[in-house]
């Protein structure tokens, strides 16, 4: 299937790595320019090398909780490309691990501004430019641990739950539009957040997930492709599964 993004421009938050360098990976490879936003300046001058044509990349510092700064960083992508008609909301943050009543409020406020305001302040920057352009493709990287009960992880889990609920809600007020939303939720699939989580809990993810075996980056990253094209234009507010069967609804 040839997926048809040359000559569109995307944005991918959290792009310097992980997930979200494997997304920008696919995306460029399928014809798009991609603009990587993230907090992490080291990270992002060692993403940009591994694309072979500079000019259809464009790193930008950015915290997506200032609303400030992600109002600069779509100025600066718009400025270079002229157009965005693909969001990937990827930034996220796991947070401790430990039980709800012993969190603090600032850890909790964190993880909840990074992962579901931060993708709010980022479709809230971007949605009105796709309007204009009559065009666009907005994705928010929630996860299964927002679709069912998650122990020791329960600001990610609500963040996440959020990320749900507002990219339904976000895709019917644009469905008489030529704009999608939708999200895809992920089982584990292992990349660095994983370093923050103790071994057991890992093993305990695994052993959630009918197929035996952790997702690939690469998995999620042809979803998110597939959902970014033209190819996906019947599916709005919708929740893509991508958990080797763990969840069922």
């Amino acid at each position: 299937m040839t997926l048809k993004l040359t000559g569109q421009s995307a944005v991918v938050t959290g792009g310097s790595q992980g997930l979200g360098l494997a997304i920008a990976h696919r995306l460029y490879a399928e014809g798009a320019n991609v603009s990587l936003w993230d907090t992490n300046g080291d990270n992002l001058l060692q993403a940009a090398d591994e694309f072979s044509d500079i000019k259809r990349v464009k790193t930008v510092l950015v915290d997506v909780t200032c609303e400030e700064q992600v109002n600069q960083a779509r100025d600066d992508t718009l400025a270079l490309f002229g157009n965005v008609s693909i969001l990937v909301n990827n930034a996220g943050i796991s947070g401790p691990h430990a039980v709800s009543w012993e969190l603090s409020l600032d850890d909790w406020k964190r993880v909840v501004d990074v992962n579901m305001t931060g993708v709010f302040l980022c479709c809230r920057a971007l949605a009105p430019n796709m309007v204009a352009a009559n065009y666009g493709r907005i994705i928010n990287i929630a996860s299964v641990a927002g679709k069912e009960a998650s122990p020791f992880i329960s600001a990610y889990a609500a963040s996440k739950a959020g990320v749900i609920g507002f990219t339904k809600t976000l895709g019917r007020e644009l469905s008489n539009t030529k704009v999608t939303a939708n999200c895809v939720t992920p089982a584990a699939i292992r990349t660095a957040i994983f370093d923050r989580w103790p071994e057991e809990y890992v093993q305990t993810l695994l052993q959630k997930i009918p197929m035996g075996r952790f997702g690939w980056p690469e998995e999620l990253a042809s979803m998110v492709a597939w959902i970014a094209s033209p190819e996906a234009s019947f599916s709005t507010g919708a929740v893509f599964d991508l958990s080797g069967g763990r969840t069922d609804y």
